[in-house]
C-alpha cells in the first residue's frame, strides 16, 4: 500500500527541488532588470523621442475624455477620464527592449548549443573505429566466380 504524502509533503519536495532554486533566481534577476529597462525608457528613450517630436513629455502624453469638475472652491469633485498614453508608450518600448534582449540570449544559447553538439559529434565520429574493408576472396571464391561468368557468358 503506497503512503500518499500530503499536500504539504508535496510542496516540501517541489520547494526543495533544484529546479525552484533556479526559477527563483531567474525571478530575481529579471525583476532586477525590469527595473533597469523601465529607467531607460522613462529616462532616456521617452525624453530623447519626445525632444526629436518637438519637446513633447511622451510620458505624460494623455487623452482627456472628460475634464475633472471642480467645486466653487476649486477643490476635484469627479477626477478626470484620461487615457494614458504616454505610460502605454513606456510599456511597449519597455517590452520591445527586454523581449530583444531575451531574443539575443535564446539564440546565443542555442548557438552555443549547435557548436556543443557538432562537437560532440565529431568527437564520437572520431572514437569510432573504421570499418574493416571486406576480405580478399578465396582462391576457390575467385575460381566459382570465373566458372559463373563463364556459364552467364555461354547462354
Amino acid at each position: 500500500m503506497k503512503k500518499t504524502k500530503g499536500f504539504f509533503g508535496e510542496f516540501k519536495e517541489f520547494i526543495t527541488k533544484g529546479n525552484v532554486l533556479d526559477m527563483a533566481v531567474g525571478v530575481i534577476i529579471a525583476t532586477a532588470f525590469g527595473a533597469i529597462t523601465t529607467t531607460l525608457v522613462n529616462n532616456v528613450f521617452l525624453p530623447l523621442i519626445g525632444y526629436i517630436f518637438g519637446g513633447i513629455d511622451l510620458a505624460k502624453l494623455d487623452i482627456t475624455l472628460k475634464a475633472a469638475e471642480l467645486d466653487a472652491a476649486g477643490e476635484v469633485v469627479k477626477e478626470a477620464v484620461v487615457i494614458g498614453i504616454g505610460a502605454f508608450l513606456s510599456a511597449v518600448i519597455n517590452f520591445v527592449i527586454v523581449a530583444f534582449i531575451v531574443f539575443l540570449i535564446v539564440k546565443a544559447f542555442n548557438k552555443a548549443r549547435e557548436v556543443a553538439e557538432k562537437k560532440k559529434k565529431a568527437e564520437e565520429a572520431a572514437a569510432e573505429p573504421e570499418p574493416e574493408p571486406d576480405p580478399e576472396p578465396s582462391a576457390e571464391e575467385k575460381l566459382l566466380t570465373e566458372i559463373r561468368d563463364l556459364l552467364k557468358n555461354q547462354k
